[in-house]
């Protein structure tokens, strides 16, 4: 049987609300966009390198950031920190762990890989929940 729609009260919170993907899986990057565009959220932008993370952590607005636990075998230590810096909500996918997240951000949410479409809306949730606008 197919999975009931995404939307009512799961997407309840989450209508309009700006996230940025950091991921470098393209294929992995491109169903989360699917699952928060199909949950009436809005992609602002999917990096999958170090340096176009940084440059659309700057360019873009965004209210919670999905975070890479490395990308293509680079640290991430450097956006966390950018992220943590400015209050940003945000949460690291990954299929390592809390083992996978730099040291200093261990304390952070964790979505681990793989992930269905449930447990990306619910972290989501979780992000976004006290920043109502």
């Amino acid at each position: 049987p197919d999975p009931p729609p995404v939307g009512g009260a799961v997407a309840d919170g989450l209508r309009g609300k700006r996230v940025l993907v950091i991921e470098d899986e393209v294929l992995v990057a491109m169903d989360i966009e699917s699952v928060l565009s199909d949950a009436n959220m809005i992609v602002v932008g999917i990096a999958g390198t170090v340096d176009k993370a940084r440059r659309v952590m700057v360019e873009q607005q965004y209210d919670a950031v999905l975070l890479d636990g490395n990308l293509a075998g680079r640290p991430v230590d450097e956006l966390a920190e950018l992220l943590a810096s400015r209050g940003v909500p945000f949460a690291f996918a990954t299929g390592y762990g809390r083992e996978g997240v730099p040291q200093a951000f261990r304390d952070r949410p964790v979505l681990a890989k793989p992930f269905g479409s449930k447990q990306l809306l619910a972290m989501m949730r979780r992000l976004l929940a006290g920043r109502e606008s």
